[in-house]
């Protein structure tokens, strides 16, 4: 599996499946989220009321992911998946990296090829940035030497990051891993 990056817009990136840094309503928010949904148009809303009505009557659970439309993204579906809120006495750690593993197996359920991921929970929900790049990158590293069914047909996975700071922390994690 290739790992690479491209910072810039991650509604813009062509991919089969791009992530969402969802929140747990599946309903559309600020940053990421809102983003996705505003530049998806309101296919990828309806499918995810679908889900809500259908399939998660309390909403999404952290560290896990579903699949909508992706509207009139350039990607063929949206990847919701809810990243923990940091906090410095509990690690959360764990549920991090299970956002990228449920991804990646969802895109692999899917038959998607190429994958692109924001930096999950590294905006609004605090995260730190060389935390959150070193957790996504190893994470992703791990899937791609997973052998069976959950390592699928993803070949390329694309982290595009928001900033010129979260550019260089997932450039260093991309350096540092094995």
């Amino acid at each position: 599996m290739e790992l690479r990056i491209e910072p810039g817009d991650i509604t813009r990136v062509a991919v089969d499946a791009i992530v969402n840094a969802a929140n747990s309503t599946l309903l559309g928010g600020g940053g990421v989220d809102g983003a996705i949904h505003r530049r998806g148009g309101p296919e990828i809303l309806a499918a995810c009321r679908r889900l809500r009505e259908e399939e998660l009557p309390e909403g999404l659970p952290a560290g896990q992911a579903v699949a909508t439309t992706a509207g009139r993204l350039p990607a063929r579906w949206v990847i919701h998946t809810v990243g923990p809120t940091y906090a410095k006495t509990i690690d959360k750690s764990e549920t991090l990296a299970s956002c990228y593993r449920e991804s990646l197996r969802v895109a692999a359920q899917l038959g998607a090829g190429s994958v692109a991921f924001p930096a999950i929970s590294a905006g609004v929900y605090g995260w730190p940035m060389d935390d959150a790049a070193r957790i996504a990158v190893q994470t992703c590293r791990a899937m791609a030497t997973e052998v069976g069914p959950d390592a699928g047909p993803v070949t390329s996975v694309v982290f595009v990051p928001f900033s010129d700071a979260a550019e260089e922390s997932f450039r260093a994690a991309l350096d540092a891993a094995p």
